[in-house]
């Protein structure tokens, strides 16, 4: 199933402060849509959908500044300094590459079944609801739903997080084949050059994957 035969994202509510006048200030809904930035990606097997990004922390809302930033500008995997709300729609039986992104991620389970593996082979099975706190961990996601016959949604909520260190060693970002589609947005030219780095493989239920460097193990909760 191509990208654009997907479910259209879910639409998106942004609340803003609205002066009344003789009224103290109240919230009105202020746009209703499904995100000005999309993208397929694997070869059009899944959809990305921004929800919304931002720039900075704490973040600036005055004068709209913020939703003028999110309008205006497509991210790359993470911002710098900021934080990115993305909604996957996964097709039947999509595989994202193995890989790793320098970022604290709540990845939330909206619609279906997904297998989550980690470079260390261990795997875990995520249905609605359910929810992965990814601390900077290398991992696939295999949608499963209906035995990889229907599509399935993962919101993911992407925080920058200061360099990781482990045994000594700067853990480094790799996006493998998912960093070709993200050229040319900000920061893909760093992200490109870690995905070009040897990996090992890991193989998983039989099937060999490539995964990371011997000291690349680090956390991921539910």
């Amino acid at each position: 199933m191509a990208a654009d035969e997907l479910v259209n994202p879910a639409v998106g509510y942004v609340q803003t402060p609205h002066p009344v006048q003789g009224l103290p200030r109240k919230s009105v809904f202020l746009s209703t849509d499904v995100g000005d930035h999309h993208r397929e990606l694997g070869d059009k097997s899944a959809i990305a959908n921004i929800v919304y990004s931002t720039r900075e922390h704490p973040v600036e809302l005055n004068g709209d500044v913020d939703v003028k930033y999110a309008r205006e500008n497509e991210p790359g995997i993470t911002v710098k300094n900021g934080t990115i709300c993305r909604m996957i729609d996964f097709g039947p039986g999509a595989v994202s590459p193995m890989h790793r992104v320098n970022s604290l991620d709540y990845a939330i389970v909206l619609e279906g079944v997904f297998k989550m593996v980690l470079d260390s082979g261990e795997e875990r099975i995520m249905q609605r609801g359910d929810i992965a706190i990814q601390r900077s961990t290398a991992h696939r996601w295999i949608n499963v739903t209906g035995n990889g016959l229907l599509a399935a949604r993962m919101l993911f909520v992407l925080l920058d997080v200061k360099d990781v260190h482990v045994a000594g060693g700067k853990v480094e970002a790799f996006l493998g084949d998912l960093g070709k589609d993200y050229v040319g947005l900000p920061g893909h030219e760093k992200a490109e050059a870690a995905a070009k780095q040897p990996v090992l493989s890991v193989e998983v239920n039989g099937t060999s994957h490539k995964g990371a460097t011997d000291d690349d193990y680090y956390e991921s909760e539910f």
